[in-house]
């Protein structure tokens, strides 16, 4: 998808398309009536007629209208002006690629000024647009045998803003292009099958992005280097599989090299069959979206690294398989971690957090300005906050906050839970330092207390996508959440 800025009278648009607001009352846009009236009307006897009553997300295509140089005119409806949001807006926009999908325009003109969306300036709405609009266009189709046949449906739009918001207009389209570039390289990457993205795949793919980018300096440690670290409880976890663990280090420099950068901590375990804790079969194919944390660290850095941005940031990816072999981890085995802390493993299936706890150990050597990890961790987090918001614990209240407004500003939800110390005793254990689960009670919270007893040396925040990170059922695929929210947070760190 292409975006370009415009600027003319929407009677005098040439190409394949128009889109024109419609408000529930059978209202036209400001550009709708200048369209309606060189086309005499036109427009308005549809309205009149009853074709079109502008409920939200309702779309009529006309061709053809007398008076004007366009090929089509698509009608739009917006719903009622006082229940505009943000959810309506994004029906408004997924109905726009619904409806060119299967026709001829290849182009399309937008008038997003004529849409009003209280709190959410003409920038919001150009940048949201662009990056829905993206998203919409997104296919997996690289595995199958037979090519897709070539699809319809829109591949540019022209933006028609006023002169003086090119400027702000031109930046929005940038960063929701580099956003979407990063969604779509994290979607990918949680796509691919297993026996296609493994620990290996990820350490080439990180290669990948750096080659050519002289801000980019990718580095990945081996199992030997690991062993040598005392990451035991990382190597815990890859004990079981045939593909070798990789601790990859992605290092975006933007800015002086005194600049402290922000940290990002993926779990990449790229499929998860709970080890000998082993999971039910049903759904085990989706074990393979384990690693979506990590492909996030990686689309979030393409889209730093896209925008050029003046600031450092430093990805970092525990990648691993979590398998039942003979010399896999078994429940009640007790390890050492790279802190020095030990850990008794009453449950296998409990492995992001035995490999982020290494990860987040060692993230400490780069003196960060924070620390973020990203994690599909607990299916307890869907149980309690369902598929819509990832969840957010911390120990720094204003990490937490920024986490909250960026997740605001760009519309990828998040909803914190509470990390009070009585749930540590949760996770007690008779025979180590701590146990890796903390029973039935609170998972997602217990799983973030085991987590924040390696972060003492920073600010830091834990994000747990389980329930965003990938859809099922028809649908299924990954989201490519939260590189919006990840890579909002680090604008706004510029912007600071």
């Amino acid at each position: 998808m292409q975006f370009s800025l415009k600027h003319n009278i929407p009677e005098s648009a040439r190409g394949a398309c128009q889109i024109i607001t419609v408000t529930q009352a059978r209202k036209l846009s400001s550009s709708g009536l200048r369209v309606d009236k060189a086309s005499k009307g036109y427009l308005s006897s549809i309205l009149k007629r009853g074709d079109m009553e502008g409920k939200a997300g309702q779309t009529l295509l006309l061709p053809s209208i007398p008076g004007l140089a366009v090929q089509r005119v698509l009608l739009v409806g917006c719903g009622k002006e006082s229940e505009m949001n943000e959810r309506v807006f994004a029906r408004i926009i997924d109905s726009i690629a619904t409806a060119l999908a299967n026709c001829g325009a290849r182009d399309a003109e937008f008038y997003p000024a004529d849409v009003s969306l209280k709190g959410r300036d003409l920038a919001w709405k150009i940048r949201q647009a662009a990056l829905l609009l993206s998203n919409a266009e997104y296919r997996f189709e690289q595995l199958k045998s037979s090519k897709p046949s070539p699809r319809k449906g829109l591949r540019k739009l022209n933006i028609n803003v006023a002169n003086k918001d090119a400027s702000r207009a031109k930046q929005a389209i940038n960063e929701a292009t580099a956003i979407s570039a990063g969604m779509s390289l994290a979607r990918d990457l949680g796509n691919l099958p297993a026996n296609v993205c493994t620990p290996s795949y990820i350490a080439k793919q990180a290669r990948l992005l750096a080659k050519g980018e002289k801000r980019l300096r990718v580095n990945v440690l081996d199992e030997a280097d690991m062993k040598r670290l005392k990451m035991g409880s990382l190597l815990s976890v890859s004990a079981g599989s045939r593909q070798p663990a990789k601790l990859i280090s992605l290092e975006y420099r933007g800015a002086a090299a005194k600049q402290q950068p922000v940290a990002l901590v993926g779990k990449g375990v790229t499929f998860d069959t709970g080890g000998i804790s082993l999971k039910p079969g049903a759904a085990m194919d989706e074990m393979k979206f384990d690693m979506c944390g990590a492909a996030s660290v990686v689309g979030t850095i393409k889209a730093v690294s896209q925008m050029q941005l003046p600031i450092n940031v430093v990805g970092i990816i525990p990648a691993t398989e979590n398998m039942p072999d003979g010399l896999a981890t078994r429940p009640g085995d007790i390890v050492t971690s790279m802190s020095g802390q030990t850990i008794e493993i009453l449950n296998t299936d409990a492995e992001g957090r035995l490999i982020l706890c290494d990860a987040l150990t060692y993230a400490a050597k780069f003196k960060p300005r924070c620390v973020i990890d990203i994690a599909t961790l607990t299916g307890a987090c869907i149980i309690a906050l369902g598929k819509i918001p990832s969840a957010v614990l911390g120990n720094n209240r204003a990490l937490i906050n920024d986490l909250q407004k960026s997740g605001q500003q760009i519309d990828d939800k998040i909803w914190e839970l509470p990390l009070w110390d009585e749930y540590q005793d949760q996770i007690k254990s008779n025979f180590a330092d701590m146990a890796n689960i903390g029973g039935r009670d609170a998972g997602t919270i217990t799983a973030a207390c085991f987590l924040s007893r390696f972060t003492g040396d920073y600010k830091w925040a834990h994000l747990d996508i389980a329930g965003t990170a990938w859809k099922s059922g028809e649908d299924k695929g990954a989201t490519g959440r939260p590189v919006p929210l990840l890579t909002q947070y680090i604008l706004n760190q510029v912007d600071k």
